[in-house]
């Protein structure tokens, strides 16, 4: 008889394959963006900016992924020296490949095996069951996946598009920060704990030395080598565990971070993150810009632009994501 943590990892494995009787989601291929003169030779370690995201086969973010690639390219001085680090669950990775290499026959990636199972046990249920998905806690172990030699990482979300030359953002300055993010200190930070966390001082004593503000982890720039140098995925499963057991909040991925990083953050313009564009996470209703230019729209929330697209219930500034829309739709697919 198989033992109960073997069905566990069966069961695990099962829940992420691809559903064998749904079509393939393909994608029409992206043009090739060449450097400018001023750029570097591709492969000058040097001059690379590193990205990384998540890819989930299974689901309709695949697509916003694949727009993010694009507005990354199109708007890059230096595209070529881009290089995109992407996570996914290994009984992905064949498809992936196939379909990012279809997609993107130019990019520079590589595809890193994430499994569920790494956190599966830590995870808490959340308000949408969007955030539960382990590959949205993927982010927590970027330094343990990515190799040594990258050095620094620009970390996206799937529901972005990028309007600037991403190197502006990878050139920011840490100084001795270990997180790099647009800090929003109007915020009312205590909505993103519960009351048993804020009553308990052994928990709401953690900010006690610090003036913790949100940000958003859905754009983020981390130096990689102080984070394995002071433990940050433990400090960040540390917290989770206490969730487990207290619920000190109930928002997914986003309040760990600010648990461990919130006050300790390097502020960055908030041009790189007009989050909030899908709204709240249980209505999802449409949202203007905040003031001030922009170099990233971020659809963070429940609405995203490609669903209400196809459903045709677009908001205005869903209209600027559709031109990085490759993917191909059925009724396209019959007539090419």
């Amino acid at each position: 008889m198989p033992s109960p943590l073997r069905l566990i990892a069966a069961t695990i494995v099962l829940l992420f394959l691809p559903h064998s009787g749904a079509n393939p989601p393909q994608f029409h291929e992206a043009p090739a963006f060449r450097n400018g003169n001023s750029c570097a030779p591709p492969h000058h370690n040097s001059s690379d900016v590193h990205i990384a995201m998540t890819l989930d086969y299974t689901t309709p973010y695949l697509r916003g992924s694949v727009a993010a690639v694009l507005s990354v390219l199109q708007h890059s001085t230096c595209p070529e020296n881009t290089v995109f680090h992407f996570l996914a669950i290994p009984q992905h990775h064949p498809h992936l490949r196939q379909t990012i290499g279809s997609t993107f026959p130019y990019l520079r990636f590589h595809l890193y095996s994430f499994n569920p199972a790494t956190v599966l046990h830590l995870i808490s249920s959340s308000v949408r069951r969007a955030l539960d998905q382990p590959l949205n806690y993927a982010r927590i172990y970027l330094a343990d996946l990515l190799p040594s030699s990258v050095p620094r990482i620009i970390y996206l979300d799937s529901d972005l598009i990028v309007v600037d030359d991403i190197a502006k953002l990878w050139r920011i300055d840490l100084d001795s920060h270990v997180l790099g993010a647009p800090e929003y200190c109007h915020a009312n930070f205590s909505h993103y704990f519960t009351e048993k966390f804020w009553s308990n001082p052994f928990f709401s004593g953690t900010f006690r030395s610090r003036k913790p503000c949100y940000f958003n982890t859905g754009v983020m720039v981390i130096d990689l080598i102080e984070w394995r140098n002071k433990g940050f995925t433990q400090k960040l499963e540390h917290w989770m565990k206490i969730q487990k057991r207290y619920r000190i909040y109930e928002l997914g991925s986003l309040p760990p971070f600010l648990l461990v990083f919130a006050g300790n953050v390097k502020g960055v313009e908030h041009r790189w993150n007009q989050h909030g564009l899908g709204g709240d996470n249980l209505e999802g209703l449409c949202r203007a810009l905040h003031p001030g230019p922009v170099s990233l729209l971020h659809w963070s929330g429940k609405g995203k632009p490609w669903l209400r697209l196809d459903a045709k219930r677009a908001c205005t500034l869903d209209n600027l994501w559709s031109p990085y829309d490759l993917f191909r739709h059925e009724s396209l697919l019959s007539d090419s």
